[in-house]
């Protein structure tokens, strides 16, 4: 029996247009069409200018498109009010960045916590079990109490995936997650997040500029001047 894959999210003739009815009005992504599966594990590129970092802000319902369509979890976005996209984002999505973004007064597990104080006001017992879980899944059992300062540049990447993960995201938009690292790091990190992958159904899509990295995703896609140039299935390297 064939098993059909569950969407995740959909863009149909999706637009992008900066200081709309101005003289200088420009159209940054021009009618994307895009489908992401739960569960895939895809890599975005494309040079600079091209529109990638356009298109996860609205991924990530961070700005609104000017056309088309975006569909997430079956939820049109386009019709969402500013409260239902806050909710939204919040339960559907993780944000890991090329700059890990940690907070400086806390603990690794503080951190890694910190978006279930966000969502319920507290933490309590399950989600302080879950947070440890976590670290101990991206091999920080012993870093749990220390501080961003106490931890390599790698160690702080991995406290920021772990905290992506804490909401138990559809999908984790990552920006440049080994960007700011060294190629050893780079490298640990990139097997890291394949590795979580692997343990559940979470969707992830990386922007990166590495061709090394995007070889090693399952699908690329590839932005150019605001279009599809490719989307290609690939075979994984070891």
């Amino acid at each position: 029996m064939t098993m059909h894959a569950t969407e995740l999210l959909s863009l149909r003739g999706l637009r992008k247009a900066y200081n709309v009815g101005q003289p200088n009005e420009v159209e940054v992504l021009h009618g994307l069409d895009l489908r992401l599966d739960q569960g895939e594990f895809v890599a975005l590129i494309g040079p600079s200018g091209s529109g990638k970092s356009t298109l996860l802000n609205i991924l990530g319902l961070l700005e609104r498109p000017t056309g088309g369509e975006h569909h997430l979890l079956g939820q049109a976005v386009q019709d969402l009010g500013d409260d239902e996209l806050t909710r939204l984002r919040r339960e559907a999505l993780g944000f890991v960045f090329q700059f890990h973004h940690l907070l400086p007064a806390f603990t690794a597990l503080e951190n890694v916590t910190m978006p279930a104080l966000v969502r319920d006001g507290h933490v309590g017992s399950a989600q302080r079990a879950r947070g440890q879980s976590l670290l101990e899944a991206v091999g920080l059992a012993d870093a749990m109490d220390r501080r961003p300062a106490q931890l390599s540049g790698g160690m702080q990447q991995r406290v920021a995936i772990a905290r992506s993960l804490m909401l138990e995201p559809a999908l984790i938009l990552a920006d440049e997650p080994t960007g700011n690292l060294d190629t050893a790091s780079s490298d640990e990190v990139f097997r890291l997040l394949r590795q979580v992958h692997g343990q559940g159904r979470t969707a992830f899509l990386i922007v990166t500029h590495d061709p090394r990295l995007a070889a090693r995703c399952d699908r690329v896609i590839e932005l150019v001047d605001g279009r599809l140039a490719r989307d290609e299935r690939t075979k994984p390297a070891a």
